[in-house]
């Protein structure tokens, strides 16, 4: 059974064998939730690093842990995951897809503005901070030692001048193109919010070198779309060797 852990970002002191940190009231009062008593394990990640950790000391909001050894351990994708990500009407989509996808392994999260997306700046700024935790909450449930970076929206246009060499869009109609190969390099990818990618937007990716990608016959929802890329894409780093 994996061992509880937590981010502490940024670590108050250079982490070192021995150290004790203190854990913040929020962590202490999921410890308590979690029963665990003083001498008991966890790990925390500093800096990228994960670390094995005894509990030193809890109170209902306060906690210390002391700095056991690092754990060499590396559970990040061999490749950057750039998940450009579609603002939806329902916001609450994000809510559904944000875990899955941080589980899987996205490395970058990038919110889109689409044109069929409804894009109201007010209710997307007051979701942030709660994307974040939610973030930051899938990272350590998936044991990962990178927390994704969350960007402040962006316009579609943007898309079109983006930098990463492999964009990838996941597109509903037929192209008559067999799916990309992927490459052992940072992938880009994207989707549509409800109602898909418009004509005029897709052949605006095509031309600034997205290549489209067919997740099957049928038409996925647009919380569907993303994760079963990132899925797809996991089960081929899997057949692969990538340092």
């Amino acid at each position: 059974m994996s061992l509880p852990r937590f981010f502490l970002d940024p670590p108050p002191a250079v982490p070192a064998e021995g150290l004790t940190l203190p854990l913040g009231a929020e962590t202490a009062r999921h410890l308590k939730a979690l029963r665990l008593r003083p001498g008991a394990a966890l790990e925390l990640v500093l800096e990228g690093t994960a670390w094995r950790a005894d509990l030193a000391e809890l109170d209902r909001d306060r906690a210390l842990a002391r700095l056991v050894a690092p754990l060499h351990e590396d559970r990040e994708p061999p490749i950057a995951l750039e998940a450009c990500l579609p603002l939806t009407a329902q916001l609450s989509l994000w809510d559904e897809w944000l875990p899955p996808l941080v589980e899987l392994g996205a490395t970058r999260i990038q919110p889109v503005i689409y044109a069929r997306s409804e894009f109201d700046p007010g209710k997307t700024a007051a979701r942030l901070e709660r994307w974040s935790r939610i973030i930051l909450s899938a990272c350590e449930q998936s044991h990962r030692t990178r927390r994704p970076v969350l960007h402040p929206p962006m316009a579609f246009e943007a898309l079109l001048a983006w930098p990463t060499a492999q964009k990838w869009v996941a597109y509903e109609l037929a192209t008559g193109e067999a799916n990309p190969a992927l490459r052992p390099e940072p992938l880009a990818f994207t989707s549509g919010p409800e109602g898909g990618i418009t004509e005029g937007e897709f052949a605006a990716l095509a031309a600034a070198g997205w290549v489209p990608v067919s997740l099957g016959r049928g038409i996925l929802r647009a919380v569907t779309t993303p994760v079963a890329l990132l899925g797809a894409v996991q089960m081929d780093l899997g057949r692969r060797s990538i340092p």
